[in-house]
């Protein structure tokens, strides 16, 4: 479906075909018409495809088609769990605007406060903040919610995780007078999200996509077997050295000392990297990032709390150094490669204590993931068996239960 096909003001399309964007993904063309048309949505779709557009397009269509009376705060308000994602959702809808008069604001923590003082003094179309810093603003009054006709949770699911359903209601109390509503989200599984939207919006289209294929990409995953820390590391720094294959990966770890340590032995090795950590400075953060995104840097090494928010569309390759804690944290790894459609790389370098965490991520994915060797860096050890799953005491004696019952009826 070609953008054209929608009512959009032809500024907007102007831009969006400036950006190179041919045709609508499959969110944009569920999402666009209902935002259009006024509704409240709740949506579920994937990272790179086209998410942020999706919302971002008729919401810069509405200020457009319902110009600003009087001088005030936002009009539109969109939420993010990160401050890497908030930036980048500054950078798209700074692009989608450009031809308007629209202006643009964004409030995440990690910047001094008076940076935030014109954003709040002048008038402000759309602004775009983390739940945290808003908070603080709305405590101290610098900002009222009152204005805001068009409320947007952008990746509701990660912010619930995050702790931060308090603060979203709050503003979600605050922007009382809105029109519209739209809460997207990863996935509608559980019960977090599906609760939560059942208590901000009204009469929502539902909305889930299915990518297509081209919007799909492929991940190929496999494991290498380690001895120990020492071997994990040659592993490792073979496998980085590989500068056709590893062109732009992330690095994951399970601490910031960890970290530390890896970036170190890292550098000793000749190569190069960018770390991303917790309780970063956001001045660094962001030059980290930059030096990534460009490409100054092939490697990034991060943990997870630092990494969320990361939407980079070139990464070929994503490495656990150290597998995570939960099958779920699995799959948001191996997620920032792999996008929009193209083919990525998820490499897991395995310890016997991490057999049971393995385990868990193919019952999870429900994909079998094989071992590799590298020739001259084979495991000295026997390969840990992977633990059973344990049975489940009370589905053992429901059916025992539905046994009894069936052999009384014969």
């Amino acid at each position: 479906m070609q953008f054209s096909e929608f009512d959009l003001d032809g500024k907007v399309l102007s831009a969006i075909d400036k950006m190179g964007f041919k045709t609508a993904t499959s969110i944009q063309q569920l999402s666009i018409p209902e935002g259009l048309m006024g509704r409240d949505i709740l949506a579920s779709a994937p990272t790179g495809t086209g998410k942020t557009a999706a919302f971002l397009i008729p919401a810069i269509q509405y200020l457009l088609d319902f110009p600003r009376r009087d001088p005030g705060f936002a009009r539109v308000l969109i939420m993010t769990p990160t401050r890497e994602l908030a930036y980048q959702v500054h950078e798209q809808c700074q692009l989608l605007a450009a031809n308007t008069h629209l202006k643009i604001g964004v409030v995440t923590g990690g910047i001094n406060y008076g940076s935030h003082k014109e954003i709040f003094e002048k008038n402000n179309d759309i602004l775009i903040a983390t739940p945290g810093r808003l908070m603080e603003y709305l405590e101290t009054e610098n900002f009222h919610a009152e204005n805001v006709e068009l409320l947007i949770l952008d990746e509701a699911d990660r912010m619930l995780d995050m702790g931060f359903k308090k603060e979203m209601l709050r503003i979600c109390d605050e922007a009382k007078n809105r029109r519209q509503c739209f809460l997207f989200s990863a996935t509608l599984e559980g019960d977090s999200v599906e609760l939560f939207a059942d208590r901000i919006l009204n009469d929502p289209a539902l909305l889930e996509a299915e990518p297509s294929r081209k919007e799909k990409g492929k991940i190929h995953q496999w494991v290498h077997l380690a001895d120990d820390y020492n071997h994990k590391l040659k592993l490792l720094v073979e496998l980085l050295k590989n500068e056709e294959e590893v062109q732009k990966a992330i690095v994951f770890v399970k601490t910031r000392e960890r970290l530390e340590k890896l970036v170190g032995e890292l550098y000793s090795h000749d190569i190069k990297t960018t770390w991303l950590r917790g309780e970063m400075p956001q001045d660094k953060r962001m030059t980290a990032m930059a030096n990534f995104q460009a490409g100054r840097t092939r490697i990034l090494v991060a943990t997870d709390v630092a990494a969320r928010g990361i939407d980079v569309q070139d990464i070929t390759h994503v490495f656990n150094f150290d597998m995570p804690r939960t099958a779920d944290i699995y799959v948001h790894r191996i997620g920032r490669t792999g996008r929009a459609g193209k083919k990525g790389t998820a490499i897991s370098l395995v310890e016997a204590h991490d057999m049971a965490i393995l385990g868990k991520v193919q019952r999870y994915t429900e994909q079998q993931l094989k071992s590799r060797v590298i020739k001259g860096l084979e495991p000295k050890n026997k390969p840990a068996k992977l633990p059973k799953k344990k049975k489940d005491p009370a589905k053992i004696k429901a059916k025992k239960k539905a046994k009894a019952k069936v052999k009384k009826k014969k």
